[in-house]
């Protein structure tokens, strides 16, 4: 399921040039809205979940909603976000571990991971 931005927490990301969700996009679905000032995913259709944008929200101002069906398997996704990508943890429901690194635009903090 796509982003949902909460229109009452997002703040835009003001005095940036981009929004850190526009930043952490790997398919740069996410932009703002200049008549609201807000966040939002142009491309519902084409998102891919990663979660990207809900991670590295400062705000907390996006959420993803993983459908119901998926809590009865005991299967984990895990995003992990990086210096300049995000790092995703899987796990299948027969305890088989996969991990996928997809590249974003996201500035270096110096909290983050190697």
């Amino acid at each position: 399921m796509p982003p949902r931005v909460l229109p009452n927490k997002c703040n835009g990301c003001p005095d940036r040039a981009e929004t850190r969700c526009e930043e952490a996009c790997p398919g740069d679905l996410m932009a703002l809205d200049p008549a609201t000032g807000k966040a939002f995913c142009r491309a519902t259709r084409d998102c891919w979940d990663c979660m990207s944008c809900t991670k590295v929200c400062p705000c907390g101002a996006i959420e993803t909603r993983m459908p119901y069906q998926l809590g009865y398997h005991k299967a984990s996704l895990r995003p992990i976000m990086a210096k300049n990508r995000i790092i995703w943890k899987c796990v299948d429901i027969n305890g088989q571990e996969t991990t996928y690194e997809y590249a974003n635009r996201l500035a270096p903090k110096t909290d983050d991971l190697p």
